[in-house]
């Protein structure tokens, strides 16, 4: 087995290379996710009856629920809570597949620009 020998080379080269190492394994397991996602679309815990048709309906969306919130904590507190099911959204299913790439391409372009702006001497 050939292994790679790290004294030879520089440290922009090192970088580089660890770079395109996370960039393909980022890729590759956020494609994995995404094609692996047997989640269903919709996690509706309950259903609304309107205008004779039967409505997949998350609790959180009600109206009720809203009123809630409001009479609680007021706007921020609706705001808040809108907020954390969008982060909490991030992390499960496809949307995971998506975060999980713009992660990977974050940080190996920020390698990428790190090793550019090195001098080769090092």
């Amino acid at each position: 087995m050939h292994k790679l020998k790290w004294n030879g080379t520089d440290l922009k080269t090192r970088l580089q290379i660890i770079s395109v190492l996370i960039l393909l394994s980022g890729i590759s397991s956020s494609a994995l996710i995404y094609l692996g996602d047997l989640s269903s679309p919709d996690s509706a815990q309950s259903y609304q009856a309107a205008d004779g048709f039967v409505y997949h309906a998350k609790p959180e969306d009600s109206k009720a629920y809203i009123h809630d919130l409001k009479l609680y904590g007021g706007k921020a507190n609706v705001f808040a809570d809108k907020f954390t099911r969008w982060f909490e959204g991030l992390w499960h299913g496809k949307s995971l597949a998506f975060t999980l790439a713009f992660i990977t391409i974050s940080i190996a372009t920020l390698l990428l620009i790190i090793a550019k702006r090195l001098s080769s001497d090092l």
